[in-house]
């Protein structure tokens, strides 16, 4: 709940008084709580419904909320925006489809997971980037090669979903014989 609550005054923070540093900090506090809650649930071998729900879902608002600021910023191109954001209109159509014809949503890959671990990096590392100071200027390709990878790792991983999907429509009629 708390990740969830931190993505408006995430973008508040970037967007209004442009304090990027407190920006940074809430990123850098959604990642790390991510990472702990799901570490401490797999190893309390805790999990719920609503967790299994949220958890995702605050992991697209993070990454829609920081292209849409990154974008407004002039951080990052609409074109790379565009794109990350038209995978996840697919997936999510992809999940609605299955879900339709009686199927669980697809397993998360580990592609994804590879995609989503650089993007998390690429965001705040981004953020770093702004400036001319020699910080900057030595943090700017390292983010850019996050945002590159792991954009293309998104894109893959979203047509991995929609080939999951394909697959498994192909089937339902055959299974239901």
């Amino acid at each position: 709940m708390l990740r969830l609550a931190g993505v408006p005054l995430f973008l508040y923070l970037l967007l209004v008084p442009k304090a990027d540093g407190w920006a940074l900090a809430v990123l850098l506090f959604s990642g790390l709580s991510d990472w702990l809650d799901g570490k401490i649930a797999r190893w309390l071998d805790q999990t719920s419904k609503l967790g299994a729900l949220l958890d995702p879902a605050a992991d697209r608002l993070y990454t829609i909320a920081t292209l849409v600021a990154f974008v407004v910023r002039d951080i990052v191109p609409w074109w790379v925006a565009a794109l990350l954001l038209a995978r996840d209109v697919l997936v999510a159509g992809c999940i609605l489809v299955l879900r339709r014809a009686g199927f669980a949503p697809p397993e998360v890959t580990y592609v994804g997971k590879a995609a989503t671990f650089n993007l998390m990096y690429a965001f705040p590392l981004l953020l770093l980037a702004q400036g001319g100071s020699t910080f900057a200027a030595v943090v700017r390709p390292v983010a850019y090669a996050f945002i590159v990878w792991g954009g293309l790792l998104f894109i893959w991983s979203g047509l991995l979903y929609l080939v999951q999907t394909r697959a498994a429509l192909r089937l339902a009629p055959t299974a239901a014989v």
